[in-house]
């Protein structure tokens, strides 16, 4: 069984990688909406149902995104949680 300092730094460890994942996750997000904008400015106007779903999934995937940063905010919160009680 791991000692309580070895279970404090593994829980270091997972919040370090799991902070280091917010900022691609920023960035992706950052992506998708500069994505959705710009298929949103090209297709003003078109009558094309396909173009209306494109922009629905781009706008779920923007949505699902912040979803998970919220998550993993949450996780690594609850993590330190953990450490503080040991």
């Amino acid at each position: 069984m791991a000692s309580i300092e070895e279970v404090r730094a593994g829980i270091a460890l997972a919040n370090q990688k799991a902070s280091e994942s917010l900022g691609a996750l920023q960035q992706a997000h950052s992506q998708l909406e500069e994505a959705q904008n710009a298929l949103t400015r090209v297709t003003e106007g078109s009558a094309q149902a396909d173009v209306h779903d494109a922009n629905n999934q781009l706008q779920h995937a923007v949505s699902s995104l912040s979803e998970v940063q919220q998550l993993v905010r949450t996780a690594i919160d609850t993590a330190e949680g953990i450490s503080h009680r040991l």
